[in-house]
Formats: structure tokens, C-alpha cells, sequence
């Protein structure tokens, strides 16, 4: 119950990401350029200051630690960029569903076992995805942002595949987001132009410091915990707390796709989370 609890917190910290990132963005209280660079840089600064008040050091020179910084960087500019186009809810979606087929693919090769009903709930949930994506006029996701939070949804499942050897969560986190803040502030040029409100800064601050820093620190220290295709698939439920928020807050309508997407996606999670009769014996 307390592993269930964690996981169930920090799949509501991503459902939040996604709707703090498109409060800013759908109204025009932020550019995606700004609310990237503000949620690195007050996320490092964040769990660095939790880190330094702890009397542990931030592990910067770790070996490998480029990929998860690469990987993260990734993630977060793909992330606030395919917001200009898509819903929260249809974001989420299409984020968690590249996570899915990223860490399943690596599970597999690591030879991780699949039990048939894990495999088969896999397929429908990914099943949804693409009847969601399937081109059917203006009900299909804008390209330009769905390949832009595909991107971003690789880079988050190998981020979380990284994640899983953490020894030390909020450290590595801290050291993750500190290094990653200079891709965010190379991509500020592209934010001439753009809106930036008080309103916006308070959302991406609200983004860095709690949803992501506190939120990803959490998350690594639950996935060493969970099998890469287990934490893939429980993540396919964020898409259903990031429609809630999307309509409650910014009133965004529910499509019938989109509610058949998600019914097949939610199934599919329940299926593969079940468990085997082979275990249960």
C-alpha cells in the first residue's frame, strides 16, 4: 500500500505538469522557451538547496551522468513546446504512451519476463494511442506537437530507465536538473517575443520546484522499486488526472476519441497490472 500511495503521488505530480504547463502556455502568460528554462533552473535550485541543508554533496561528476541530463533536457523542451498545440489531456497521452513503448522495449531486452496478460494489456492500451492518432480531420492532435511530445516521451522513458539504479534520489535528481538548466537557458533566444506574466513565472516556478523537482526526486526513488515495463505502464494513467485538470481548469472538451482512447488505455493498464495466475497460485 505504501509503494501504491508513492506511485499514486507522483502520477499526480506528472497530471500536474501537464496542466500547469498548458495554463501558461494556452492563455498567453508564457512562452515555452521561458517556462522551460524557469522549471529547470527553480527545480535545481530547489533540490540543491535540500540536498546542500541535508550535508550530502550533489554527485555532478558521476559517470553516465550526461545521459540523464541529455535525456531530461529533452524532455522538458519537447514537453513545453508541444503545449502550444495539444490539450493536456491529449499531451499526456501521447507523452505516456512513447514512455510505454520505450521502457517496454528496454525491459524486453534486458530480458525482463512478460507474463501474456501484461503483453496483451500493453497492446490494447497502445492500441488507444493510435486511435487517438489516427488521422480523422480536425479531431487528429496537431503533428508538429504530437512528434514533439513523442520525442519528449522517449526521452522521459529513458530518463526513468536511468532512474531505476538511483541510489541516492534526491542528490542525483538535484544533480539531473542542475545540469540540465544550461540547455534551458540556451534556448531563451527563442523566447524574444514570446508573453511572460507573473502569472506565467508563478506556474513554471510551481512546475520546477514542486511537480518536477520534488515529484521526479520521488519517482526515483520509488522506480528502483518497480520492473521498467511495471512503472511504464502505471504511468499510462496520468493522461486521465491531466484531462480532469485540462477541463476543470481550462474547460477543454472531451471528445468521443479521446474518451475511447482513454477507456482503452485504462484497460489496458488494468489488464497488465493484474496478476498472473501463475503468481497468485
Amino acid at each position: 500500500m505504501r509503494l501504491f500511495a508513492l506511485i499514486l503521488v507522483t502520477m499526480i505530480a506528472f497530471a500536474a505538469n501537464s496542466v500547469l504547463t498548458r495554463v501558461g502556455l494556452a492563455e498567453g502568460r508564457i512562452g515555452p522557451a521561458a517556462f522551460s528554462a524557469i522549471r529547470l533552473a527553480s527545480a535545481a535550485l530547489a533540490l540543491s538547496l535540500l540536498v546542500i541543508l541535508r550535508g550530502r554533496k550533489l554527485p555532478l561528476a558521476t559517470p553516465g551522468r550526461w545521459r540523464g541530463v541529455v535525456a531530461l533536457a529533452i524532455y522538458v523542451l519537447g514537453f513545453s513546446f508541444a503545449y502550444v498545440w495539444l490539450s493536456a489531456g491529449v499531451g499526456a497521452l501521447i507523452l505516456f504512451g512513447a514512455v510505454q513503448i520505450t521502457m517496454f522495449s528496454a525491459g524486453l531486452r534486458s530480458g525482463e519476463r512478460m507474463p501474456p496478460q501484461r503483453l496483451i494489456g500493453a497492446a490494447v492500451a497502445f492500441a488507444g494511442l493510435i486511435w487517438l492518432m489516427w488521422p480523422a480531420g480536425h479531431a487528429t492532435p496537431d503533428p508538429a506537437g504530437s512528434l514533439l511530445m513523442a520525442a519528449a516521451g522517449i526521452a522521459w522513458g529513458a530518463y526513468s530507465i536511468l532512474g531505476r539504479g538511483a541510489s541516492e534520489p534526491e542528490a542525483e535528481t538535484a544533480a539531473n536538473f542542475l545540469l540540465a538548466t544550461p540547455f534551458g537557458i540556451a534556448a531563451l533566444p527563442l523566447a524574444v517575443g514570446a508573453p511572460l506574466t507573473p502569472t506565467g513565472v508563478a506556474l513554471a516556478l510551481a512546475s520546477g520546484v514542486v511537480t518536477s523537482g520534488l515529484g521526479y526526486a520521488l519517482w526515483y526513488h520509488v522506480l528502483p522499486q518497480l520492473r521498467a515495463s511495471t512503472a511504464a505502464i502505471a504511468q499510462l494513467g496520468v493522461p486521465i488526472l491531466a484531462t480532469a485538470g485540462g477541463v476543470a481548469l481550462l474547460g477543454e472538451a472531451l471528445s468521443w476519441r479521446f474518451v475511447t482512447a482513454t477507456v482503452l488505455v485504462l484497460g489496458g493498464i488494468a489488464l497488465s497490472l493484474r496478476p498472473s495466475r501463475r503468481s497468485r497460485d
